[in-house]
């Protein structure tokens, strides 16, 4: 795979050079990048359709031959520096792998020697330290002076000792860390039945796809040989992990520390068999849900630790399920124009190509477009059709349903079945039976994974259980996946368009949606940044299930949203409106994120509105000349603050479909059946 040049990551500023201009692009007073603010509206609509056009060009030209689009999805260089030292672990180390990582991880680095999570945020102690650990293993020297200001940085913030748990199982992988000083995770955790308090089950998928070998890492404790000592990495080199206070035995905090002792003690008493066949059983476990591929679960995490938990257990490299998962870890491989690699968290060829499509069709692509109906051909294909780990939640549902990744049966996810429901409304494809049931199979589905309180999640249903995220473990991210605004819009929007719009169902997902607005008029964005994302996804579904545009939630909508547009007419808004709510809303324009803004206000029937002129007017003047958009910043989310993706298509496929419902209105839907009307 090569990086792309329209915007991706070859092409991209590093961030080291982000901090400084950063800082002057984060009110909304920002220096504006086109001034718009004396807009004409005949003149703001022929530029429109201008870029509209120009985009389609360049948005068909990046379709695979297969059908597909994907963009690249870029992360931060925790994915590069552990699949050093898993490379390291596993004693397959190339010195092509190495030097071309490297150069990616110092590109990254920091004026003041850190590495930040996202593009112009602050430097990460773990990242930081995990960077630092990788350029070690590639022969940077630590009196370099890029490396020395990196470790003083990291002893200032209170060194090893400070860093999140998985850090430090990295580094307890080679001597560098004490197992004894990390939280306990036993395999006997496996046998749990799925109503017990914390079994596998009550994580969110991805941490449970990460979790189970871990545990099996964490009962075999290993020890390579370091190539090198870290002391320079420690607040004192002596005492590398001072003992802390617990905190009250009746605080929630106290109590599952005081448990994580409990199991310290129980690991040196384990029944030998018992903990024997709980290894065996997360063997099993894992390679059941090994992908086609050879992935687990699509995403990089799980794969590198369900790699080292399975060659723990015996399986040498050689062998077909080592063999696959070492070679699907190369297909989330990006290498760029300057030789560095950089690696994929995940691949999201499904997101990118519904909403692809979707953009088209609003757009102006006619629905019978041979590239729309390669598109939905593909898409039906991907469809799930087995039952995955969903089905422990609802054993008695026929699955139906999209995954995000090229390979990930096992955790189709419910975001994804919605936006390709409606990605598949728009094409007028030839075989309408197929189509019809696919659609049907998809919209079940999703009905069939509505939670308790009437919304939905990403992955599983009513997977909200309050503990797993109070683990000493657990200090990195989200571990559970709780109903969300955005996924829920999502939803609600797609059975609004199949007719389902007074569903008592359906209608429940609307009622939760108004009682989640916040005071400010915003919904929270789980999967994006944050509070645009958020009310983007929500008042397109609301207007679509019949909500009228004078309704009360929808004007505090936009009345927010206006309240929060910048000078130069566009949207933006920084990570930090997951840390402080004043945040939200704050940020320099980016394409994406001013193509959110612009769908919620055209839904809510503002076309001729002067914020939606001066939106469309900054889109249409921020387009560059083959098309395309550049956004280096970070608008997509894993974790709130913790983990923070840019999705390189973003830029590409919400500005497109902004700029085709401002041109054409609101989208349409070829007749593939009959549907009760909304």
């Amino acid at each position: 795979m090569t990086a792309t040049t329209d915007g991706s990551t070859g092409a991209m500023k590093p961030r080291a050079a982000a901090a400084s201009e950063f800082a002057q692009q984060t009110k909304n007073t920002n220096t504006p990048n086109t001034p718009n603010t004396n807009t004409n509206t005949t003149d703001v609509l022929d530029a429109a359709r201008r870029a509209t056009d120009r985009a389609v060009a360049h948005l068909l030209a990046k379709q695979d031959d297969q059908g597909w689009w994907k963009g690249d999805l870029e992360t931060n260089v925790t994915m590069d520096a552990e699949d050093l030292m898993l490379r390291q672990f596993l004693g397959i180390q190339d010195e092509k792998t190495l030097g071309a990582a490297a150069l990616f991880i110092r590109d990254e680095q920091r004026d003041d020697g850190t590495w930040a999570t996202f593009y112009g945020g602050p430097g990460d102690l773990s990242t930081t330290i995990e960077a630092y650990v990788a350029l070690r293993l590639a022969g940077d020297l630590p009196d370099a002076a890029h490396m020395e200001r990196a470790a003083a940085w990291i002893r200032e913030r209170g060194g090893i000792a400070a860093s999140r748990v998985f850090t430090r199982i990295w580094l307890a992988l080679f001597g560098w860390w004490k197992w004894d000083d990390l939280p306990e995770l036993p395999p006997e955790l496996i046998f749990l039945p799925p109503w017990f308090p914390l079994n596998i089950y009550d994580f969110g998928c991805w941490a449970r796809q990460t979790i189970v070998p871990l545990t099996v890492v964490s009962a075999k404790r290993p020890v390579r040989p370091a190539p090198f000592a870290l002391d320079e990495l420690h607040t004192n080199a002596r005492v590398p992990n001072p003992r802390k206070r617990l905190a009250t035995p009746t605080s929630w905090e106290g109590a599952f520390q005081r448990l994580d002792k409990a199991l310290h003690v129980y690991r040196k008493f384990a029944p030998a068999r018992l903990r024997g066949a709980a290894m065996k059983r997360a063997a099993r476990w894992i390679i059941e849900r090994q992908e086609n591929d050879g992935c687990w679960g699509g995403i990089q995490p799980p794969a590198v630790y369900s790699l080292i938990a399975l060659h723990l257990l015996g399986y040498d490299l050689d062998h077909p399920v080592m063999r696959a998962g070492l070679e699907s870890l190369d297909r989330f491989t990006v290498w760029r124009e300057d030789g560095s690699r950089m690696i994929e968290a995940c691949q999201s060829p499904v997101w990118d190509t519904c909403l692809a499509t979707i953009a088209l069709a609003d757009a102006g692509v006619r629905p019978d477009d041979p590239a729309l109906v390669k598109a939905a051909d593909w898409m039906m294909r991907e469809q799930i059709v087995r039952p995955g780990d969903w089905a422990v939640r609802r054993p008695g549902l026929e699955p139906g349903g999209w995954a995000f990744e090229f390979h990930n049966d096992n955790y189709p996810d419910i975001d994804d079945t919605a936006e390709v429901v409606l990605a598949l409304r728009r094409v007028a494809h030839p075989d309408r039976a197929w189509t019809e049931a696919s659609i049907e199979r998809g919209v079940r589905w999703n009905l069939g994974m509505q939670s308790r309180n009437g919304a939905w999640a990403a992955f599983d249903a009513d997977n909200t259980s309050p503990f797993p995220n109070r683990l000493p473990f657990c200090d990195f991210g989200e571990v559970i996946d709780p109903p969300s605004a955005d996924v829920t819009a999502h939803v609600v929007e797609m059975l609004a368009v199949e007719g389902k719009a007074h569903d008592p169902r359906t209608r429940r997902g609307i009622e939760w949606l108004l009682g989640q607005q916040e005071p400010n008029g915003a919904w929270f964005g789980r999967w994006g940044v944050n509070y645009v994302y958020g009310t983007g996804s929500v008042v397109p579904a609301l207007t679509a299930a019949g909500l009228p545009t004078a309704h009360p939630a929808i004007r505090r909508a936009v009345d927010w949203l206006e309240s929060v547009q910048n000078d130069d007419g566009g949207w933006g808004e920084d990570l930090r409106s997951y840390r402080t709510a004043d945040w939200a809303g704050r940020g320099a324009s980016t394409a994406s994120q001013t193509a959110w803004a612009l769908l919620a206000l055209l839904a809510a029937g503002e076309q001729e509105a002067k914020s939606v002129e001066r939106g469309v007017a900054w889109l249409a003047e921020t387009q560059r000349e083959d098309g395309s958009w550049d956004e280096p910043y970070f608008t997509g989310t894993g974790f709130p603050w913790d983990f923070s993706i840019n999705y390189n298509l973003y830029r590409q496929v919400f500005p497109l479909t902004a700029l085709g419902r401002y041109v054409h209105g609101e989208p349409t839907f070829p007749d593939l059946g009959i549907r009760e009307g909304t």
